[in-house]
């Protein structure tokens, strides 16, 4: 499997059980979000850009975060 980047869609990060659940514990309900279908097609940089999802704590570095740690676990 190929590392995940700012590239990687929202929804194939929720996909893999482990990066979920990375995303939760950095960003806690953010799977759970009542808009998250809306916006699981977006690359994790474009849904970073978006200032609803600042708001909810889905900041780049944030994003970073959480795909530098999956990426040690794949």
């Amino acid at each position: 499997m190929a590392a995940y980047t700012l590239d990687t869609t929202l929804g194939q990060l929720l996909a893999d059980p482990k990066a979920k659940a990375v995303l939760d514990q950095q960003v806690p309900g953010v799977s759970t979000h009542p808009m998250v279908g809306m916006v699981s097609g977006l690359s994790l940089r474009a849904l970073t850009s978006n200032p609803m999802a600042v708001q909810l704590g889905l900041t780049e570095k944030k994003v970073q975060t959480v795909l530098d740690e999956v990426n040690k676990q794949v």
